[in-house]
């Protein structure tokens, strides 16, 4: 009897995935080390000022990562930026559909191309919470002194409220990889064929067909 196959697709690169790695990592370091700066019952974490520390080494390589991802795929972030920012009439019907997705149902789903609407959504609102919370890090770490006390009460929380709307897209992006059982995309690079012609069928047309990998399940 023959064994059972899958084909399976490249959906990221490893370059990629080493970026995704990286803003996750530091991501987690900046929140964690910032919550035990801000919220009172954790003070006893500051002690010694070491959250202070591991925020001011994880600002680096955070705020390095678009420009990482541009030198390792400029291709992929062009066209990342492109079409994180362009909705379609077919996004505006996926809209629709929202509350079915949200709880795991597609039936019905207009067709998508290699990231659907909410995935844009969420690229989107990150992008520019994350030029957000970058400018006003950078303004509390080099220019606090020129401030004054409303300016730096003003500045620290676009800061805070800033990072809240990445944690907020963080938290929606966890659930929805765990949803529709995504994480070994960013594991392994590659998505099921099934997986990708409900969620990104107008991009699995346009593949070529030396883009599929079969592999025995």
């Amino acid at each position: 009897m023959a064994s059972e196959s899958m084909r399976l697709v490249r959906r990221y690169l490893p370059t990629q995935r080493l970026v995704h790695w990286i803003g996750v990592a530091t991501f987690v370091a900046l929140l964690f080390s910032g919550i035990a700066l801000l919220v009172p019952p954790l003070a006893f974490f500051a002690y010694g000022g070491a959250p202070r520390l591991i925020h001011r080494i994880a600002v680096v390589p955070f705020i390095l990562l678009p420009i990482l991802y541009v030198v390792l795929n400029p291709k992929q972030a062009k066209e990342l930026l492109i079409e994180s920012f362009t909705f379609t009439r077919d996004d505006i019907e996926w809209f629709k559909h929202m509350p079915a997705y949200f709880f795991g149902r597609t039936k019905g789903l207009p067709p998508q191309g290699r990231i659907n609407a909410g995935q844009k959504l969420h690229h989107a609102t990150t992008f520019l919470m994350f030029i957000v919370v970058a400018a006003s890090g950078f303004v509390l770490l080099f220019g606090k002194g020129q401030l004054g006390p409303d300016g730096l009460a003003i500045t620290a929380m676009v800061h805070d409220l800033s990072m809240l709307g990445l944690t907020v897209m963080m938290i929606g992006h966890l659930y929805f990889t765990f949803v529709y059982d995504a994480l070994s995309s960013m594991l392994t690079g590659f998505v099921t064929e099934e997986y990708a012609r409900m969620e990104h069928p107008k991009w699995l047309e346009e593949l070529p067909p030396n883009a599929f990998v079969v592999k025995k399940k």
